[in-house]
């Protein structure tokens, strides 16, 4: 079995950190320093089909969830505090409520434990459009991006993924064939069964619509423990959005 690739920084308890769908370990690595400051030994970790890490047409949260706890495993871990965003937030709550004994607090960044509608069709779109024969910059490839993604911040995101395979050759560092054919299993729930009795600590983005106060309830069926919190001037992306705050918020639930 493939193993997944991470960043790992410093010392003390172990904090795994989950990106979210088309992202990669790399997104978080400004905010995984201030973690490894504050004593805790952060592991950056690609996913299945994403950054780094392997390439594989099986794809669902059971399957992300098993990745994470044979990363654990492998690495010889306990005690491990789980920060997942979005996509990477439904493979940290499976990975919880499957195997508790290997995750003592649980981080949820902008994602409920609800069904989303696929709604990354002009993503992945535009992403397919992108002619990588031909285009030979990011540059070129923003411009070409632009005429689905208007949002430029967007698009810096998902350009991130673009690297030299060899000479004049550009690839995508994620999955792109695999995960255009599995949008819908990013938006599915997490088993209604499934249930996480430690220490939860689940952050949305005052500006976001992915958790409202509707789902309050739903987060506390599957998460007794759970404490909401907002991080203001911010939406989906609000570890990047605000991380000074995403920062202080974090901290304080995984201090006390």
């Amino acid at each position: 079995m493939p193993t997944l690739h991470s960043k790992i920084l410093g010392e003390g308890q172990p904090l795994l950190i989950l990106h979210g769908f088309l992202g990669m370990s790399d997104n978080w690595k400004t905010l995984g320093s201030k973690y490894e400051e504050a004593g805790l030994q952060v592991h950056l970790i690609d996913q299945r089909n994403h950054g780094k890490s392997f390439h594989s047409t099986e794809f669902n949260y059971d399957i992300l969830a098993k990745d994470i706890k044979e990363y654990i495993a492998e690495h010889n871990l306990s005690n491990c505090i789980v920060l997942g965003h979005s996509m990477g937030g439904k493979t940290a709550m499976q990975l919880a409520c499957s195997y508790p004994e290997l995750v003592s607090k649980l981080i949820i960044a902008d994602i409920a434990p609800k069904f989303y509608p696929p709604h990354h069709h002009e993503i992945i779109n535009g992403l397919q459009a992108l002619d990588l024969d031909v285009i030979t910059s990011r540059t070129e490839a923003s411009e070409e991006l632009a005429k689905y993604i208007s949002n430029a911040g967007i698009r810096q995101f998902l350009l991130k993924n673009l690297y030299w395979v060899e000479k004049r050759k550009l690839g995508f560092r994620f999955n792109l064939e695999v995960l255009a054919e599995r949008m819908e299993q990013i938006g599915e729930n997490i088993e209604a069964s499934a249930v996480y009795n430690k220490p939860t600590l689940f952050l949305r983005g005052d500006k976001s619509e992915y958790i409202s106060p509707l789902d309050n309830d739903i987060i506390k069926s599957h998460f007794p423990k759970a404490e909401i919190k907002t991080i203001t001037n911010a939406g989906h992306w609000l570890h990047a959005e605000n991380p000074k705050e995403f920062l202080e918020k974090s901290l304080i639930f995984i201090r006390n």
